[in-house]
């Protein structure tokens, strides 16, 4: 039988990973790689140009705003919105210094625009709708850059394939943008080593892993395609719905009791917590006979430490840690 996996496991594992990441965000906000020259990058078939590093950048998504944390660029922010759940504690306290316009949502574009941004920067492409704050091409016109991940670009097909060394790359763009190119090189040379580490241990090795996030009626899934797969494969495990393409998508119970996991990966969100998706499966009269749910093996992981970025090495060590596989 396995013992219960507990919050005080995940609160380790957390502490370690924010040590390991925390790097530039708490030496202050030094921006020794900052220069004059242009910057022009591509992203999503569109170029981005600036006069120079970014000096008053607003985040959109919170993927965005801890990408740039991450980087130590804080001092270079004037807004971030739209929390999917708690911003990591390495970065707390320089999240603390940039004004909030919305935690809950996107902000009106009068809001956005109020602060003068030179740069505008989204984890996803709805960001930049009429409904939300606005065209790519309507910032164009006021003379704001924008610049979207590369894994929620619009277009489909302009998307790269969902890997750490993609994860690597939208790294270094964000530091090109904000000039902080050696603060972003130290995260990916974090994340590639703490990366050889979980997979060294694999602790996850010949079991079965269903990556659950959301949902009742129908459950909204990590398929073969996202974030939830590069942390199974960092593991060393199998996921249950490795024939599903796409990052999150939706599943079948069926599914899930036919593969009966081993595992039950749950992702903690404000809309949707990891404890009222125990309760579900606990209170279900098919679903609590599961091994996983009957074994009470739970892995609880943020759901914004789950999506491409530079947190999503703090989801695969605490997989890892919960899995038995030690502090990566």
């Amino acid at each position: 039988m396995r013992t219960p996996i507990s919050r005080r496991v995940i609160s380790a594992a957390a502490v370690s990973i924010a040590a390991a990441l925390t790097l530039t965000a708490c030496g202050g906000s030094s921006n020794d790689d900052a220069d004059t020259a242009a910057i022009s990058l591509q992203n999503c078939g569109r170029t981005v140009t600036l006069d120079g590093p970014a000096e008053r950048a607003v985040t959109l998504n919170q993927g965005a705003t801890e990408s740039a944390l991450s980087i130590g660029a804080e001092g270079q922010m004037v807004g971030t919105a739209y929390l999917d759940d708690a911003v990591a504690p390495q970065w707390q306290a320089a999240y603390a210094q940039v004004p909030a316009l919305d935690e809950k949502d996107y902000p009106s574009r009068e809001a956005l625009l109020e602060t003068r941004p030179d740069l505008v920067l989204a984890s996803y492409s709805s960001a930049f709708d009429d409904k939300a704050v606005g065209s790519h091409e309507s910032f164009d016109e006021v003379g704001i850059a924008t610049y979207v991940s590369p894994f929620g670009c619009k277009d489909k097909s302009k998307r790269p394939p969902v890997a750490w060394e993609s994860i690597a790359t939208e790294i270094t763009d964000y530091g090109t943008l904000f000039g902080r190119e050696s603060d972003a090189d130290t995260v990916v040379t974090q994340m590639r080593e703490t990366l050889a580490g979980i997979e060294s241990a694999a602790p996850a090795k010949g079991k079965t892993i269903f990556w659950y996030d959301s949902g009742t009626d129908t459950p909204y899934i990590g398929g073969n395609a996202g974030g939830p797969q590069l942390i199974i494969d960092a593991v060393g495990g199998t996921n249950v719905f490795a024939k599903s393409d796409g990052a999150w998508l939706d599943g079948s119970w069926e599914t899930v009791l036919a593969a009966n996991p081993d595992v039950i990966v749950l992702a903690d969100a404000s809309w949707d917590t990891a404890e009222e998706k125990k309760n579900y499966l606990r209170g279900d009269p098919a679903l609590k006979d599961l091994t996983a749910v009957r074994d009470d093996a739970f892995v609880v992981v943020p759901f914004s430490a789950s999506t491409p970025g530079p947190r999503l090495i703090e989801g695969a060590s605490l997989v890892s840690e919960q899995l038995g596989g030690g502090r990566a």
